[in-house]
């Protein structure tokens, strides 16, 4: 995670601004060290104090601070452009410790994941951001700036990546025990290959290919875990928790904690309360170790 390795145009902008700064601050502290260097190895006579108080301490700080703000205030409107009406809009909400991610496709399908965003490249996208409990913010520093994210308002915010890749982002608002483990993943694809991946994502859970397969999707259901969690085409009665439609596609689990595979999510499913102290899902160690692996291989191949 870096500012200083921009992927965005917003990102772009705050990073000119901030080496604008780096340098002017650079000389500015180069001289100041050279009249203390001078100062030292020189005996000078009597000097106008009065001249170095008011050119030193009040008309240069008053010119430079002037320039920065007139500079970084115009550099500054670029990143609240208006983005055309037919950009594509998502929403996020920030939970304790998780991102719900929301998609409507053009057909009117609704398609919920969870810590993962992804996005055409060369495209604006608007982001709504709202939270479910206490403030949390949202950060991808290679794409744009911090934005909060309250409960009860929707703030926005316009992701316009230029280089397809994957970019961390974090909460930046400390949000509870587990703030270090809110992390989200931007994905940013082609344009034909993101909805290609949109129309892939609105399709209901896929039917179990082998016999381990149907095993955990039986196990899934007789353990309640649907309770929680909607998995479309299975059940859809689950709201707490993450949408695991297609969670064996998300690059991590827990919200970044983990990379994803099936050992990973056995050992998640097991014991999340070692793993993410706090998480609102308890763990499932009781869980006998073939249902437990079942379980595991049916999520992970929900692709």
């Amino acid at each position: 995670m870096t500012m200083l390795d921009p992927a965005g145009l917003a990102a772009h902008t705050i990073a000119g601004i901030a080496w604008s700064l780096f340098v002017g601050s650079t000389l500015i502290f180069g001289g100041v060290m050279a009249l203390l260097v001078v100062a030292l190895r020189q005996r000078v006579g009597k000097v106008n104090t009065r001249w170095w108080i008011v050119g030193g301490g009040l008309v240069f700080p008053t010119v430079v601070l002037s320039i920065l703000m007139v500079y970084t205030a115009v550099r500054s409107a670029q990143l609240t452009r208006t983005p055309p009406v037919d950009a594509l809009v998502i929403s996020v909400i920030g939970k304790m410790w998780w991102w719900e991610v929301r998609y409507r496709t053009p057909q009117g399908t609704e398609v919920v994941l969870a810590n993962e965003i992804h996005i055409p490249v060369n495209q604006p996208v608007v982001v709504g951001l709202s939270s479910s409990d206490v403030i949390h913010s949202f950060w991808v520093p290679q794409l744009n700036g911090k934005m909060d994210m309250v409960p009860g308002r929707t703030n926005q915010l316009v992701l316009q990546a230029t280089t397809p890749g994957v970019y961390r982002g974090q909460c930046a608002e400390y949000c509870g025990e587990q703030h270090a483990r809110m992390a989200m993943h931007v994905v940013v694809h082609e344009p034909a290959d993101f909805h290609v991946w949109l129309a892939a994502q609105a399709q209901p859970a896929r039917a179990p290919l082998s016999l381990l397969e149907k095993r955990g999707r039986q196990a899934f259901v007789a353990h309640r875990c649907t309770a929680c969690h909607t998995v479309r085409g299975v059940s859809e009665e689950g709201r707490l928790g993450p949408d695991l439609t297609h969670v064996g596609s998300r690059l991590y689990l827990g919200a970044g904690t983990m990379r994803n595979d099936a050992a990973a999510m056995q050992r998640w499913i097991a014991h999340v309360q070692k793993v993410k102290t706090g998480a609102r899902m308890p763990s499932f160690g009781e869980i006998d170790a073939a249902s437990l692996e079942a379980i595991a291989v049916w999520l992970d191949a929900l692709k």
